[in-house]
C-alpha cells in the first residue's frame, strides 16, 4: 500500500460489485488508496487481490474505526432492501451516523441510483429536472433512498452526489456474451421501446471526474448518447459474431420473469447534458455500437477478457 501522503485520495467503496471493481482499478492506476467492503469471504479476498483494504459489512454492525482512517471519498453501491419505506437501506441504517459525524472531513460521497426513478415517459427525453414518478417497486425504493442520502447533505453537510444509472455493460457482462452463449431464445420487440445504457469504463470515468470536482447535492444521469431499442443492440451483437439471431417476437408472446417484464413497462430517453456541461465528461463509447465493437476486439485479442 502507498504511504498516505503519496496518494491522490482515499476512497472507501461500500460494496464491491461490478461498478466498484472497475472504479477501484481506475483509481488505483491514478495513485489512489482504496478500501472496500464485502459481505462474504470470497468478496473480501477479491478486494485484497485488487490491492485494497478489505472490511466486512453485512448491514448488521458498523465498520471499525480503522475503516474510516484517512478516507476522503465514499461511494455506496449497496442497494436498498425490500422495505417499502426505504428505511432499511443498509448503508444508511447502520453507517448514517458515522457518515454524518465525518461530514466535514469527507470531500465527496456518491450514491449509485437508477434512471428507473423517472418512471415511464413514452420514449420522451428526461433530464435531472424531470419530476420523478417511478412505476416499479425497484424505482420507488431507489427514490426513497436518494432522498435519504440527500437529507444527510441538507442536514449535516455531507457532500452527497447522486448518480442515476441505466443498463451497464462491459467486459464479462454484455450482449456479445449473451449472443455467443445462446442465452436468448427470442428477441423482444415492443413498439416505441427504448432504453439507455452505459459502458462500465465510461461510468467509472464519470465517477472519477466527479470525485475530483465535487458539487455536493448534485444529481447526474450517467448514460451514453443514444437510447435504443434492446432488440437492435442484440441484433448487432449477433451480426458482429457472425451468428444467426433468435426470432423477433412481440413482448406479449415471450415468456419472462416479472422482473424482466417490468423493464418493458418504462420507455424514456435519458439526457447526459448536465454531466457533459458541468464535468466535461465525454463518453469513450458514445453509443452501443462503439462499445460492442471495442468489446469484440478485446474478446478476440484476449479471450479470457470476455469470459
Amino acid at each position: 500500500m502507498p504511504a498516505m501522503n503519496d496518494i491522490a485520495g482515499h476512497a472507501l467503496l461500500l460494496g464491491f460489485g461490478y461498478v466498484a471493481r472497475h472504479l477501484a482499478e481506475r483509481l488505483r492506476a491514478a495513485g489512489w488508496a482504496i478500501s472496500a467492503t464485502g459481505r462474504d469471504e470470497a468478496t473480501l479476498q477479491g478486494i485484497a487481490r485488487a490491492g485494497a483494504w478489505a472490511f466486512c459489512f453485512d448491514g448488521s454492525a458498523p465498520l471499525p474505526e480503522e475503516a474510516w482512517e484517512g478516507v476522503s471519498h465514499v461511494l455506496c453501491s449497496i442497494p436498498p432492501g425490500r422495505g417499502e419505506d426505504g428505511v432499511d437501506d443498509p448503508a444508511l441504517a447502520v453507517l448514517g451516523d458515522d457518515l454524518a459525524a465525518r461530514a466535514r472531513r469527507l470531500r465527496w460521497v456518491g450514491y449509485l441510483s437508477t434512471v428507473g426513478v423517472y418512471g415511464d415517459h413514452g420514449g420522451a427525453w428526461v433530464d435531472e429536472e424531470t419530476p420523478c414518478q417511478p412505476v416499479s417497486t425497484r424505482g420507488r425504493r431507489r427514490l426513497v433512498a436518494e432522498r435519504a442520502w440527500l437529507r444527510l447533505h441538507e442536514v449535516h453537510g455531507l457532500p452527497v452526489h447522486i448518480f442515476r444509472l441505466p443498463g451497464i455493460y462491459g467486459p464479462g457482462r454484455n450482449p456479445l456474451l449473451k449472443a455467443r452463449d445462446g442465452v436468448r431464445k427470442a428477441l423482444v420487440v415492443k413498439e416505441g421501446q427504448v432504453f439507455s445504457r452505459i459502458h462500465v469504463d465510461d461510468l467509472a470515468a464519470a465517477l472519477e471526474l466527479s470525485m475530483r470536482r465535487p458539487r455536493p447535492g448534485r444529481v447526474y444521469n450517467v448514460v451514453d448518447d443514444e437510447p435504443a431499442p434492446p432488440h437492435e443492440v442484440a441484433l448487432l451483437a449477433h451480426e458482429l459474431l457472425g451468428l444467426e439471431p433468435p426470432p423477433l417476437k412481440p413482448l406479449e408472446e415471450v415468456e419472462m420473469s416479472e422482473m424482466a417484464r417490468s423493464f418493458y413497462g418504462e420507455s424514456k430517453r435519458v439526457s447526459n447534458a448536465r454531466l457533459k456541461a458541468e464535468l466535461g465528461w465525454r463518453p469513450r463509447y458514445p453509443t452501443y455500437r462503439e462499445g460492442l465493437c471495442a468489446l469484440l476486439r478485446e474478446m478476440t485479442e484476449t479471450p479470457e477478457a470476455g469470459a
